[in-house]
């Protein structure tokens, strides 16, 4: 038996707060178009509908320091437009790859049905929602805190770097260095397509999903794997409280090296090596290689069908 209770507090603890922002907007800007620097400065209590941020002047933060405002239907193609926007609802609108760093330093925002392609999207941000969305962004949401994602498809080298908080369900993400140096992370029905996932991190919870890359979360601290299916060579090395539940593992060779490990494994595993403790259960390993340690390995490996 495999006891999950301290991931499982995870989900139902207080560290998920986010709440979608509840605006009441008494003015209208609608159907204009912005180009110059820090058009809508510190725009108030507003609802700006089927507007364009963008022209030859090709101004910067377009709506910087804005206070509780409503973007809707509206196109970006303008630098840094929602820094420091506190109370903010960015829904249908489309943020293009001219619209640099877009959303800094932004607490308590709701991001809905929109398509953005711009770098260094979401830095320094608390309490965001984002929902039914298209993603393409290299460094997206780095050291950010309350953070929650449905429904989406993202694209990122480096995604979530340094974020604490953070609750995932049914996206869809390609990329490499995923969820590094994370704490505080639950994801559910999702596939993710990445290298090196969550090097580093500590306490998360991934369920119903396909995990597939190289060098699967290595250096991890409370990682719990259940009914997903694991994908690539050389995952879950030097693992501390290292939990896998009725899981498989496709081209799965060299794994658990170092870790402390409990994992029910169904199907077969290419190969296991030097894992340092705990009991691993699998219908069936290619190899179990024990040798050229450099610590103490005392991990049983049960083979189901022996």
């Amino acid at each position: 038996m495999i006891d999950i209770a301290q991931n499982s507090a995870l989900q139902n603890s207080n560290l998920f707060k986010v709440q979608q922002p509840q605006l009441k907007t008494i003015n209208v800007i609608e159907n204009k178009t912005y180009d110059e620097e820090r058009a809508l400065y510190n725009v108030k209590d507003t609802h700006i509908r089927n507007c364009t941020f963008a022209g030859p002047r090709d101004g910067e933060s377009s709506l910087k320091e804005s206070r509780n405002i409503v973007v809707d239907s509206c196109n970006f193609s303008l630098r840094y437009p929602l820094w420091h926007s506190q109370k903010y609802v960015l829904k249908n609108s489309n943020l293009d790859e001219k619209t640099r760093a877009p959303i800094w330093y932004a607490n308590d925002g709701y991001i809905d049905s929109c398509k953005i392609e711009s770098v260094k999207c979401l830095r320094e941000c608390h309490n965001t929602i984002i929902n039914n969305s298209t993603i393409i962004s290299p460094e997206f949401g780095w050291k950010c805190s309350d953070i929650e994602i449905n429904n989406s498809t993202i694209d990122s080298v480096y995604m979530l770097f340094g974020t604490n908080n953070v609750k995932i369900n049914n996206i869809r993400f390609s990329g490499k260095y995923s969820f590094q140096y994370m704490e505080n992370l639950s994801i559910n029905n999702s596939y993710l397509d990445t290298k090196d996932a969550f090097w580093h991190s500590k306490n998360v919870i991934v369920k119903n999903s396909t995990l597939k890359g190289e060098y699967l979360a290595w250096f991890s601290e409370g990682l719990t794997l259940i009914n997903c299916k694991i994908i690539g060579t050389q995952p879950l090395c030097y693992c501390k409280n290292l939990k896998l539940i009725n899981c498989t593992m496709e081209g799965t060779d060299l794994s658990f090296e170092y870790s402390e490990v409990e994992a029910s494994i169904n199907g077969h595993i290419d190969s296991i090596k030097n894992p340092k403790s705990g009991k691993i259960t699998v219908d069936s390993v290619g190899e179990i290689i024990l040798e050229d340690s450099i610590m103490e390995n005392n991990a049983q490996i049960i083979i189901r069908k022996e």
